[in-house]
């Protein structure tokens, strides 16, 4: 049977549905890795990738738009030029109640009856102006950090900013 198309989950309301011990089958998350690059601590700039509105992204978006970003600053800035960090964890579980379309579809079908639904992924929860992926970087690289975030932004879904900050030098 077809999942529904992502954007019936960009909009959320109510509660969260996190707990996964009430849950018959768990879904796995599909980010793989949350820290990309080298942790280093004389980075001299953050850019970050701003939610313009409230938004649901689900986790094959967040992955896909984390292999975008990853693979355009690791060849355009080498692996120990940046630090990527993924600033959000898909917690949400979204759920499904299949409709079937056939012919006497009527006969298997319960309808509303015992709707809650099928677990088919997962999803982050994103508020207003929170960064979802952060790039630390050197000075020379910070146009690339920049088209790297704008190849992430096109994998996600809703409207998104660029914010770019200078880091402090700290004094030990």
């Amino acid at each position: 049977m077809p999942l529904r198309p992502a954007r019936a989950y960009t909009k959320y309301s109510g509660p969260p549905y996190t707990r996964k011990e009430y849950v018959k089958t768990n879904p796995p998350s599909k980010v793989v890795k949350m820290v990309m690059g080298t942790v280093k601590d004389d980075y001299e700039y953050e850019l970050s990738l701003l939610a313009r509105e409230k938004v649901q992204i689900r986790a094959n978006a967040l992955e896909a738009a984390r292999v975008a970003s990853n693979k355009y600053m690791q060849n355009m800035a080498g692996k120990d030029k940046y630090l990527l960090l993924i600033n959000v964890y898909p917690h949400q579980i979204l759920r499904e109640n299949p409709i079937l379309c056939t012919t006497h579809a009527d006969r298997w079908q319960e309808g509303m009856r015992r709707a809650f639904g099928k677990p088919i992924g997962r999803a982050a929860r994103v508020e207003d102006g929170k960064p979802i992926i952060i790039i630390r970087t050197y000075s020379e690289h910070v146009e690339t950090a920049k088209e790297a975030l704008k190849r992430a932004k096109d994998k996600l879904p809703k409207k998104y900013t660029i914010e770019v900050k200078k880091l402090e030098k700290v004094a030990a």
